[in-house]
């Protein structure tokens, strides 16, 4: 299934000279979506993952089904102050500026195998940080997984030393 023509592309959207790739027509679609689902969740199955993660908010809405395919939990990540436990967080530069996301403190255990999934990569600051605050709790980032991988971008390069997989590329 060729799932790049499953995405709208918004152009000047947020701002003027950016192309958005909207996955809301993919997730519209019932069988692309539940095809991209099962091919992520693939790749995660074969790296033996024992829990998914997802950033807010386009992680939710990948990596919940993947985890559920494959019979495992699901932990969000999140922005300040939207979690009620204790949590721990991570401060992270952005193109303009720095955000910070957060995590339960006992959502991941020494030695859990961790996938992260994500719509899109990007600059892969957001992803970067999470990988962080996984290996700060002691887990250990077994399989990044994406729908959508903009290769112009190149934010694989923060990172690097991790199985990095995305089933859409866009070279501009």
């Amino acid at each position: 299934m060729n799932l790049e023509e499953k995405i709208r592309n918004i152009q000047d959207f947020p701002k003027p000279g950016i192309g958005f790739k909207d996955i809301t027509t993919l997730l519209q679609d019932g069988e692309a979506f539940r095809y991209a689902i099962k091919k992520i969740a693939e790749n995660v199955k074969a790296k033996g993952a024992d829990l998914v993660i997802g950033p807010e908010a386009r992680g939710f809405i990948m990596g919940t089904p993947v985890a559920y395919e494959l019979g495992i939990g699901f932990v969000p990540i999140r922005k300040p102050g939207k979690l009620p436990a204790e949590v721990i967080s991570y401060e992270y530069s952005l193109e303009y500026g720095t955000d910070i996301l957060e995590m339960h403190k006992d959502a991941i255990k020494p030695g859990t195998k961790v996938a992260i999934v994500d719509d899109l990569l990007a600059t892969g600051g957001t992803i970067a940080a999470a990988t962080k605050m996984v290996e700060k709790l002691g887990g250990e980032v077994v399989d990044i997984e994406f729908l959508i991988e903009l290769d112009f971008l190149n934010g694989r390069k923060h990172l690097e030393g991790y199985e990095v997989n995305s089933l859409i590329h866009y070279t501009e």
